[in-house]
């Protein structure tokens, strides 16, 4: 799910005498190493996107804010559809949530996935990335899916697997449609009293919601597990 990460060791060498060698080319000349450039590059994306919303931010601005020119964005991205992309990461990794959540009781998972996906977004800059996140999955089919994606395979359809049960996916869709609305409600809408309730209040009312759907029987009873 990391699309931030360093390059190999040895490929940032690569990378830029790669570069050197195009310059007779017409590709613009480089004023740091390639893992820092392109990280200066979506660190730049995210505040653009997260400003101005992913259609008004354009790739000459962003190149603007990176200090670097635009040619080179374009190197490292094809369009700013594959930039987006790379922002996403930033404001929660799947596999530290599926760590977390994972290290607690089974009974206490559902709480433990809303206290701890709050409280990540507490942090303002965070929250806004998440905003942009949800802005894009209403406006766009591509956002959509990766907002789905995010939610339901990497997190969702790992821990319904848990329970053990033919409808699995089913509970995993429930269980995402549940944290969608509350994120949706709290930092977009910004919809008060949740958006002022703190993240263990709202881990105690919506926490054993995502409990049911992730492992209750159909008789109306939360199955906690061993």
């Amino acid at each position: 799910m990391r699309m931030d990460s360093a390059p190999p060791p040895g490929c940032t060498i690569a990378v830029v005498s790669e570069i050197a060698e195009r310059r007779s080319r017409g590709r613009p000349r480089k004023e740091r190493g390639a893992a820092s450039t392109r990280s200066a590059i979506v660190r730049a994306a995210a505040e653009e996107f997260t400003e101005r919303g992913y259609e008004a931010a354009s790739l000459r601005a962003i190149a603007r804010r990176a200090g670097v020119d635009s040619a080179l964005v374009h190197h490292y991205f094809d369009d700013k559809a594959e930039l987006f992309t790379a922002t996403l990461e930033a404001p929660l990794r799947p596999d530290r949530v599926i760590d977390i959540v994972l290290s607690a009781p089974r009974a206490e998972i559902g709480e433990t996935l809303v206290r701890y996906l709050l409280t990540q977004l507490e942090d303002e800059r965070a929250a806004g990335r998440m905003v942009l996140i949800l802005r894009t999955a209403l406006g766009s089919g591509a956002g959509t899916r990766m907002l789905r994606e995010f939610l339901t395979r990497e997190v969702f359809t790992r821990l319904a697997a848990l329970a053990h049960s033919d409808d699995a996916d089913l509970r995993a869709d429930l269980a995402a449609s549940q944290i969608v609305g509350l994120m949706m409600t709290r930092y977009a809408l910004k919809l008060k009293p949740v958006a002022d309730a703190g993240p263990d209040e709202l881990a105690r009312r919506v926490g054993p919601v995502i409990q049911w759907h992730l492992f209750g029987d159909l008789d109306g009873r939360v199955g906690a597990g061993e």
